[in-house]
């Protein structure tokens, strides 16, 4: 059970407490023994007058047994006798007992034993009702402790009665007994409850889930479990007028901290855009440890409808369920009516806040526009924008200005076809400080050969495109969410910068076409070109065509027919989930293989114009031992690229194929390398 967390209320003012006469205590604490007499006493004999109580044995039976009960009465109310006595237990404050004057007859003490059970428990009851009754111990406590004054009040007149009785001389001992019976069992299980629930601090869910079981327990008791239904019933009436408000309005109206879902006021709806792992959404409100039984198995749905409502109620549109489809919650009942009125107000919620965001907010608008420009779905303004930047992007990522990059995306923006995009505003650039592999912490194992050396990482390995979302679509688009996104268009990005350079190299190829390259290397490095040509231009196309359309396709039909924003959610973070497996970014063997072939690539187009001008001079050249030892290296660095460049791509054939068995989608890229590596 949870204990109340310290909540800003009021405090009980100390006087209350240490003045016994405003509690009633001061019964218990004022020692009733034979030290006094006070008038209320009948006197029994002459030698009462002279104010010494003789000890209760001295008396015969029957007048025993007159002052038996009279002690009794005053006992069943929580008031010591002349012989009957409260002893508290040292350091037990909730623990008590009734004694009797050893004097007295056997058969009188036997009788009233069985009496003093339910003075206790009388006793454990209204100090309970006393403490609960404090601002600190909360509603249901409050409401709780209303309860069972209700009840004492209705016990006190039954000894006000039975007192009547006394006086009229109708009632004995045997008589007291028979009287007290129906109330023993009650009052049993409601002291159980209440010493349990003082012993243990419980508040809030606590005591209507303690309630609850001890219902349950006494099912062979009828009278005692409707009393403690309708206890169970009246103490969760505040419990139930929070969850009111929860799932009608979205408002939480929790003073003393009882309700099972907790708010995190630190999480504002702006750290969306700026927390990489979304707290906002998934810790704002939360479900707390302690929820009640009755509400147990709907408490997510109950969570959801008010973060829904809070949702629209941030976006300026104070939506709440209307009156017409509200129902007072209540507890009891074979139709569970509360259960249909909760998931009535959630089904409200939520198609409220799925249409405010697709249809005001153009969720799927604004999710195609990130499509375009982060998974270069339209590449116009791409390719404009790498041919504007290229000097920029060489540079080293210390000495790269983002706002220069800035400036230049904005120029290709606006002088392509995405001008036309209304959202092309929203889009910024950014530079990371580490490589892709390093960012997916594939470079962690110092074992591993780094492709790259850090330092010498430029802005065409780390560059990268963002996206300004606000409220309430960084919900779905947070800033997590826009992380993947990125990698990915990192990874394309790259690949796209691979597949220039080697265009650029078959550029030079073909612009020599007319020369005669008999007896140069020129042939072997044309063919080369084409081979790592053929292998950019497969990855591409399946990273394209083979992940990110159909996926795209899957998710847009889905979104479709979504009734909840966790459903929009849960279908956005699939589709970039299983992008980012089949673009490989979550397998590091084969990630690796991909990056070493990409710099092998680069490398050789970065060698493209010299091996080329170097065959074209050897052939123009009439010294022939230089002739000879130039042809010879120059033939040499494209057969250590060609060897390179094979053995990488027919590793990855084997890497490829392992990988295929977990994760079916690498078969059709396995399919188009190996017919690259076979040609």
């Amino acid at each position: 059970m949870e204990s109340m967390t310290p909540i800003s209320c009021p405090t009980t003012p100390r006087w209350n407490q240490d003045r016994p006469f405003l509690t009633g205590r001061f019964h218990q604490e004022t020692r009733g023994s034979s030290k006094f007499a006070d008038s209320k006493r009948f006197t029994l004999d002459s030698s009462s007058s002279s104010g010494v109580e003789q000890a209760i044995g001295c008396y015969d039976t029957p007048v025993q047994e007159l002052i038996v009960i009279d002690d009794l009465l005053s006992a069943l109310v929580g008031i010591e006798g002349r012989y009957i006595s409260i002893k508290r237990f040292h350091g037990k404050e909730d623990s008590i007992a009734f004694q009797v004057d050893p004097s007295m007859d056997l058969a009188l003490q036997e009788l009233a034993k069985r009496i003093f059970p339910l003075c206790e428990y009388y006793l454990l009851i209204d100090q309970f009702v006393e403490s609960s009754s404090q601002f600190k111990n909360g509603l249901v406590n409050h409401a709780f402790a209303a309860a069972l004054r209700a009840l004492l009040l209705d016990y006190q007149a039954m000894v006000a009665q039975l007192e009547h009785q006394f006086r009229l001389g109708r009632l004995s001992i045997q008589g007291l007994w028979f009287y007290c019976q129906p109330m023993m069992g009650s009052m049993r299980a409601l002291a159980a409850v209440v010493q349990q629930a003082s012993t243990k601090h419980f508040v809030g869910s606590g005591v209507l889930n303690l309630l609850q079981s001890q219902a349950k327990a006494m099912a062979g008791d009828n009278s005692v479990r409707s009393l403690l239904e309708k206890m169970t019933e009246c103490a969760s009436n505040a419990y139930l007028s929070i969850l009111e408000r929860w799932v009608y309005e979205g408002i939480i109206d929790d003073p003393y901290g009882e309700f099972f879902i907790a708010e995190n006021r630190s999480l504002k709806k702006e750290s969306l855009s700026q927390d990489s792992t979304a707290k906002y959404w998934s810790q704002r409100y939360s479900l707390k440890d302690t929820i009640p039984g009755f509400l147990a198995n709907i408490a997510a749905t109950i969570l959801t409808t008010g973060k829904y409502l809070n949702v629209m109620r941030e976006c300026g549109h104070n939506v709440q369920v209307p009156i017409s489809e509200r129902s007072k919650l209540t507890i009891f009942g074979s139709n569970h009516h509360y259960l249909e009125c909760i998931k009535a107000a959630h089904e409200f919620a939520s198609i409220e806040l799925v249409n405010l965001i697709k249809d005001k907010y153009d969720l799927i608008g604004r999710l195609r526009s990130i499509k375009h420009y982060l998974l270069l779905d339209q590449g116009d303004f791409l390719v404009h924008f790498m041919d504007i930047a290229r000097e920029e992007l060489n540079k080293k990522v210390h000495e790269i200005s983002v706002e220069k990059l800035q400036s230049l995306l904005d120029l290709a923006l606006r002088t392509t076809a995405a001008a036309a995009d209304p959202r092309h505003e929203e889009l910024t650039c950014c530079v990371d400080r580490a490589s892709l592999l390093t960012t997916l912490g594939m470079h962690k194992d110092p074992d591993s050969n780094s492709i790259e050396d850090p330092m010498s990482i430029t802005g065409l390995e780390t560059f990268s495109l963002s996206y300004k979302v606000q409220w309430p679509l960084s919900i779905v688009i947070s800033k997590k969410a826009l992380s993947k996104y990125q990698l990915i268009f990192r990874f394309l990005f790259h690949c796209k910068h691979v597949e220039r350079q080697l265009c650029g190299a078959w550029q030079i190829h073909q612009g020599i076409r007319s020369m005669n390259s008999k007896g140069t290397a020129i042939p072997r490095s044309s063919l080369l070109c084409r081979s790592m040509l053929k292998f950019i231009s497969s990855l591409l196309h399946y990273l394209t065509f083979e992940v990110l359309e159909p996926n795209w396709h899957v998710m847009h039909d889905r979104l479709q027919s979504t009734r909840s924003v966790d459903e929009v959610i849960q279908h956005h973070d699939f589709f970039l989930d299983k992008c980012l497996r089949g673009c490989l970014l979550l397998l590091p063997d084969v990630l690796k293989k991909m990056e070493k072939l990409k710099s092998v690539c680069l490398q050789y187009a970065a060698a493209t114009q010299w091996l080329i001008s170097s065959s074209i001079d050897i052939n123009s050249q009439s010294h022939p031992q230089k002739t000879m030892i130039r042809d010879t290296t120059v033939t040499e660095s494209i057969f250590n690229f060609e060897r390179e460049f094979n053995s990488e791509l027919q590793s990855l054939g084997p890497v490829l194929s392992k990988g295929s068995q977990a994760e079916p989608y690498l078969t059709h890229l396995s399919q188009w390398i190996l017919g690259v590596s076979k040609e």
